[in-house]
């Protein structure tokens, strides 16, 4: 038995969750987001839980119950709290701009600035010039805007330059030698 996946999903107040078929959705003050359940999972509400279990022992369903739980717990906080990831722009020149809530324009040393265009659910904030912060309801796809948000300019070892996630640690190399 998964260990992660016999772990009940708790729903705090205020959070809606249906199975029909094979898909759950689940409703929140933020958004709704649904999943598909592969073959060999199903999944039902008891109270304030969600359980989900496998029907056989077969080996693609022993190794999907984990992760069903995991995404469903995900949906979960989505939808009644939301994800958040917070990226740092250093360097000299290097600089984020919003247009709106949902367009980005960087500043990463190229001869052209970068215009970033948010997919649906996602927002940008930017407090101050060196920070940025992405913000929606689905964890995957914040992670996934973050992370090519990073990868237009990724920190380089010798100086630090570039755009990294807050809290991130960039391991420094050590220049040319002198002679």
């Amino acid at each position: 038995m998964s260990r992660i996946g016999k772990n009940p999903v708790p729903v705090p107040a205020g959070v809606d969750v249906t199975v029909s078929d094979d898909v759950v959705e689940v409703t929140g003050a933020k958004g709704t987001l649904t999943q598909a359940l592969p073959e060999g999972i199903t999944v039902r509400v008891e109270g304030d839980e969600v359980l989900v279990e496998r029907v056989g022992d077969e080996r693609q369903a022993r190794a999907l119950h984990g992760l069903i739980r995991s995404l469903l717990a995900n949906m979960v906080t989505g939808v009644s709290q939301g994800f958040r990831k917070d990226l740092e722009i250093v360097g000299v020149g290097y600089r984020a701009n919003a247009k709106n809530t949902t367009t980005l324009e960087l500043q990463l040393g190229y001869s052209h600035p970068i215009e970033v265009v948010a997919p649906d659910g996602i927002e940008f904030e930017v407090p101050v010039p060196t920070q940025i912060a992405v913000v929606g309801i689905d964890k995957q796809v914040v992670g996934q805007v973050a992370a090519e948000i990073r990868g237009y300019r990724k920190p380089e070892p010798y100086k630090g330059k570039g755009v990294r996630y807050v809290g991130e640690h960039v391991r420094r190399k050590a220049g040319k030698a002198a002679k």
